[in-house]
């Protein structure tokens, strides 16, 4: 089987990280090939929304496999077979696979189905909408190890969640509940085991009725603001609110709304 499974359910992608007896560990098979999914989907128009999540029950990820990728990331060994050698010669696509500067805009809904430790807790944060596991806990381990979490969470954290709750993630790399994490403000939504998936397809559905281009161009105006002096994030503003209104969806929202229906929208631009 392969390391990462890819399913389309109508408008949405569904991604499952596939090592349930790894705990779901990031290989280099599955960094590579989700490093090209992202590629692959950022160009997809008939994808509105991806809803990521763990295979089993035990973990959503339980971060960088420790016997393959991280001594590869690290060189301390030379890489064994076709997938240790591919990461090897592209080291950054870890970076890309965690999302860490992506360029694209599509929601993206974490289905958090057990424990999110390390790099997989660094993927969560790189997600939209989170649903969480009622059994399930959350943990930046990486100074535990020696290392540093470079997948992003360093940046995030601070931005996702009030100071103090990111230095006590990231310092002490303590597991947090469920609970607590939506306490703090990492995740949405806290549901029993069984209802986890279910409950990030429903979103799914629902982001998708919104206009394809509205919703990227909301969260696009969203990421590229984020610390900025009011007028350059104001300019960005502007820009992505004239490119959403030269689409036909622009057109097409208002004039459903009136005529009392559904609207229909297809992402296409007004000629």
């Amino acid at each position: 089987m392969s390391d990462l499974i890819v399913e389309r359910r109508g408008e949405v992608a569904l991604v499952t990280l596939n090592r349930p007896e790894k705990r779901n560990a990031f290989s280099p098979e599955m960094v590579v090939k989700l490093a090209a999914f992202w590629d692959e989907v950022a160009q997809d128009d008939d994808v509105r929304a991806i809803v990521i999540t763990g295979a089993g029950d035990k973990a959503f990820s339980a971060g960088g496999d420790m016997g393959s990728l991280i001594p590869l990331m690290m060189r301390t060994r030379a890489p064994v077979g076709p997938w240790e050698e591919k990461f090897s010669a592209d080291r950054k696509a870890l970076g890309r696979a965690l999302l860490r500067g992506a360029r694209f805009f599509k929601p993206v809904i974490a289905a958090i189905n057990g424990h999110a430790h390390a790099g997989g807790a660094e993927l969560v944060l790189a997600t939209d909408l989170r649903v969480m596991s009622s059994q399930a806990k959350l943990a930046v381990t990486e100074v535990r190890r020696g290392l540093i979490a470079s997948g992003g969470s360093l940046v995030r954290m601070p931005r996702q969640v009030p100071w103090a709750h990111a230095m006590e993630l990231l310092m002490l790399g303590e597991p947090v509940s469920a609970e607590r994490a939506q306490t703090m403000g990492l995740v949405n939504w806290v549901v029993p085991p069984e209802q986890v998936l279910d409950k990030a397809m429903e979103l799914a559905r629902q982001v998708s009725l919104g206009a394809p281009v509205a919703l990227e161009k909301t969260k696009e105006v969203m990421v590229r603001t984020s610390g900025l002096p009011l007028e350059e994030a104001f300019a960005i503003e502007t820009q992505c609110t004239k490119e959403n209104a030269a689409m036909d969806d622009a057109k097409e929202g208002p004039r459903a709304f009136m005529e009392k229906r559904a609207p229909v929208f297809r992402g296409r631009r007004t000629h």
